[in-house]
């Protein structure tokens, strides 16, 4: 089972030079993401006199952000394997696929990398606010909880069947693409209820340069259920105790 398989890892391991490599490759993997990602809706905002919230504006953002997602997997998948989100990483973890402290490092170059994005678009906008994520009228806590448990599972189920599954073979080639539609997909069910994060990180960013709060909790409860969920179920269901194996991190 996925748990047996779960390791900590020697606190050597956050000096060492590949980790540090694949830190700062997650770092701006992130930037790349979030600067696109979220300098599309305030650019979008601009042109239509703040009208994100239309039909088009929705479309437009899983537009962006799953061509963004697609190259920000893509150049850092040869380093820290492209994980460019708390959650994945932590379905990694829960996989046996990476070591705690080589996750924490993640996380926290994740996290910097997403604000140091709203920093940027801050400032390269005239100080535009880069809007946090919030739940819709009549969308209450925990029903956004079950969108975000509900749309990460479907990210890191694609993330394991197109990258971490030993079985892949020739998938594994399209893993980004894949990683790009589902969210892209995911930005258009539930865009429009909650803004669709998935990615503690993404929802992170501009909630500390804007100072925005309000049930930013949700957006990493559900992303690390739904993150753990689909780890467990694809490390029990599918990858048999046979093929399990320690996959260095850059094949991820």
């Amino acid at each position: 089972m996925a748990i047996t398989s779960i390791a900590i890892g020697s606190p050597a391991e956050a000096g060492q030079p590949d980790a540090l490599k694949a830190a700062l490759a997650e770092f701006i993997s992130m930037l790349i993401f979030v600067f696109a990602g979220e300098g599309s809706g305030m650019a979008f905002g601009k042109l239509t006199n703040n009208g994100s919230t239309t039909p088009a504006g929705l479309v437009a953002a899983s537009l962006a952000h799953a061509l963004a997602l697609f190259v920000a997997v893509s150049v850092g998948a040869n380093i820290s394997g492209g994980h460019v989100n708390p959650a994945v990483t932590f379905g990694a973890f829960v996989g046996g696929h990476i070591t705690l402290i080589r996750s924490v490092l993640y996380w926290i170059a994740q996290l910097l990398g997403s604000v140091v994005a709203c920093l940027l678009l801050k400032f390269a906008t005239g100080g535009l606010e880069t809007s946090a994520f919030a739940l819709s009228s009549g969308v209450g806590a925990w029903n956004a909880v079950v969108f975000e448990i509900v749309m990460t599972f479907g990210l890191v189920y694609t993330v394991y069947a197109t990258a971490v599954d030993p079985k892949n073979g020739n998938i594994g080639i399209i893993a980004p693409i894949a990683i790009g539609f589902i969210v892209g997909a995911n930005i258009l069910a539930g865009g429009a209820f909650d803004g669709a994060s998935m990615n503690p990180a993404v929802s992170f960013g501009p909630a500390v340069v804007s100072w925005t709060w309000d049930n930013h909790w949700v957006y990493w409860l559900g992303p690390f259920v739904g993150a753990g969920i689909a780890a467990v179920v694809y490390e029990v269901f599918f990858i048999s105790p046979s093929t399990h194996e320690q996959l260095p991190s850059a094949e991820f």
